[in-house]
């Protein structure tokens, strides 16, 4: 423990100069949607707040890069590191703000579930596994959501430093490459959509076009389950704090989770990956059972993270630190 508290504050004899790797990810995906601002400006509500909001972020890193240079060391870096990260939580509302001037696709993907599944596995999850046990069991599991992303990133930095840069730019940009889609697929999601319509009209398989309802109405179903829960209210607080109409397909949940799982094995410790994998199977499933997915928002969020993961992750060897 002294030791790695010594080699926290130790400071580099080479020290970054410039960006890294992950604030680069984050300044791409700034000036692209820099330039959806600037064609839809006039549309756009949050115009003033989107943008200063990105200046302040500007204003942020440079202030970290600053610290950083005065005082190179591995604390400094993971503080830059886990700003970035930080913020993912301001720019996932701000997809909402871009999708919600496109017309609303939920209608088909209720119908596709339809068609494909001959129901609404969202609706009926629940349904079939409503006792207190099962729903604190998924409610936990999608509440491990943001734990599983912080201990793999944080796994690295304690455990394999040399590849903790890496990791993190695998992670930022595979959720910046989630936020470009749901930026120009506007799915909202069963809990949005089924309160939209009316669950009289699920029930009976009509799926209306709800065309841009979404763009002044923004109520969603409670979850589902055993409501008097611990994990109940702490995805009902999550989405009270910042769920929008946006980003269920393809499930960002599943498909981040897949990545960390990912991650996780190719260092080999399989150990943590047999923790893990419990609540990567209930997270999954809570997807449906909360019903903030379809269910094939969660299959092509699966799909999805292995066509993210191989680019970044053959791309990124370069950023592998030797000798640190």
């Amino acid at each position: 423990m002294v030791k790695f508290i010594l080699d926290l504050f130790q400071i580099e004899k080479k020290p970054l100069k410039g960006l890294m790797a992950i604030e680069w990810a984050a300044a791409a995906y700034m000036a692209f949607t820099f330039i959806l601002i600037v064609f839809f400006y006039t549309k756009i509500e949050a115009l003033e707040a989107m943008i200063y909001g990105r200046m302040r972020i500007i204003a942020m890193t440079a202030a970290l890069w600053l610290v950083y240079r005065i005082f190179p060391c591995r604390f400094t870096r993971l503080t830059r590191v886990a700003a970035q990260l930080g913020l993912l939580a301001w720019w996932y509302p701000d997809t909402f703000e871009f999708n919600r001037l496109l017309p609303n696709l939920d209608h088909l993907f209720a119908q596709w579930e339809q068609n494909i599944f001959g129901c609404q596995p969202a609706l009926l999850f629940s349904k079939e596994l409503p006792d207190a046990i099962f729903s604190e069991l998924f409610d936990m599991g999608y509440a491990a959501y943001y734990p599983m992303i912080a201990l793999t990133v944080f796994y690295y930095f304690i455990c394999r430093y040399q590849e903790f840069e890496r990791v993190a730019f695998i992670m930022l940009s595979s959720f910046f490459i989630y936020y470009v889609i749901f930026i120009f697929v506007p799915v909202a999601g069963p809990t949005f959509y089924y309160k939209a319509v009316g669950m009289e009209k699920i029930v009976a398989g009509i799926f209306p076009n709800i065309h841009d309802y979404f763009n002044f109405h923004q109520d969603c179903l409670p979850s589902p389950g055993y409501t008097d829960g611990f994990f109940y209210h702490l995805v009902e607080d999550a989405k009270a704090a910042g769920e929008r109409p946006t980003a269920a397909f393809p499930s960002s949940h599943v498909g981040i989770s897949t990545i960390c799982m990912f991650l996780i094995a190719h260092a080999r410790n399989y150990k943590l990956l047999a923790i893990l994998a419990p609540l990567y199977f209930l997270l999954c499933c809570a997807t449906v059972y909360i019903q903030a997915h379809y269910l094939v928002d969660a299959i092509a969020g699966v799909i999805s993270a292995i066509l993210v993961y191989l680019p970044l992750f053959y791309f990124s060897k370069r950023m592998i630190k030797k000798g640190r």
